[in-house]
């Protein structure tokens, strides 16, 4: 990507390059993430045939389906939404530990449905090398369904897949993290539409304050607000405090909490690091 030698890095997405030119023609899960926006523009680089399908539903917050589109459409990729409907699974909405993998599975069944009627052999998704160390039940079922990773094949990690991005001119390079907004709530505690709703609102306020990396974890009555400890200022100002409060208690909360610890991805998850269903992996 740079002239002159080529760093490991670099040898990595030449060898993505050639694996997905080999490819000759895929399906992407593109969720217009980090990961997947990056690996959707390598297949393009690659004069590869390319279908992406991103899955709307409540859980997805609607920023991301307007991201996913409009790069897409940028780039001239081929672009198909597809609509989930994970709530209506009781395995998915009751919460448990593995709820992810009811989400994937329903997803991957759905595209594994649309290659076979476009002709497709191969179908993608954007996990990459990290994703291995984490606890993430949606890989159960992509291996289930035959989805293959490339980055995670070439041993691309989060910190390439940003730094090929920034090479490439992707404003998606530096975007937060987006996951599921079931992520929000504690295990256990039932998902609902109402519920997602609550949560998108809360947090859409809360970036219209100015903060990036934040979180609305939902416990019903409570709304503990995860930010980035350098943000944790903004709730110094009483009057900018109290309108959080307000607003918030507006959508249903009784109580808002500010956590004093700090934004961290997969919070939610250490209540698991000692559960079975975790099989010995680090959670972050």
């Amino acid at each position: 990507m740079n002239g002159g030698r080529v760093s490991p890095a670099g040898q990595k997405f030449s060898r993505l390059l050639s694996l997905l030119k080999d490819s000759e023609g895929a399906i992407i899960a593109f969720s217009g993430g980090v990961d997947s926006t990056f690996l959707l523009k390598a297949m393009k680089m690659s004069g590869m045939k390319v279908l992406a399908v991103t899955a709307v539903s409540e859980t997805m917050p609607e920023r991301d389906r307007l991201d996913a589109d409009a790069f897409a459409r940028d780039i001239g990729v081929e672009h198909l939404i597809i609509q989930t409907e994970e709530l209506r699974n009781e395995a998915f909405a009751s919460n448990p530990p593995d709820r992810c993998f009811f989400c994937k599975d329903e997803l991957f069944r759905k595209i594994r449905t649309i290659a076979e009627e476009k002709g497709f052999c191969r179908i993608f998704d954007g996990s990459n090398k990290d994703d291995l160390h984490d606890y993430r039940p949606g890989r159960k079922a992509a291996e289930a369904h035959g989805i293959r990773s490339p980055l995670v094949e070439c041993g691309i990690s989060k910190e390439e897949v940003r730094h090929f991005s920034r090479e490439l001119g992707l404003s998606s390079w530096n975007k937060p993290s987006s996951p599921c907004l079931s992520s929000r709530f504690p295990y256990g505690l039932k998902i609902t539409a109402a519920a997602l709703q609550r949560v998108r609102d809360a947090e859409d306020y809360l970036r219209s304050c100015g903060l990036s990396d934040v979180r609305v974890r939902d416990y019903g009555e409570t709304a503990r607000i995860e930010v980035r400890e350098e943000d944790m200022y903004i709730f110094l100002d009483q009057g900018k405090r109290r309108l959080v409060v307000e607003t918030l208690k507006s959508l249903g909360y009784k109580f808002v909490s500010l956590d004093l610890e700090g934004y961290r991805s997969g919070s939610m998850n250490r209540v698991l690091e000692n559960a079975p269903e975790t099989n010995g992996i680090t959670l972050g």
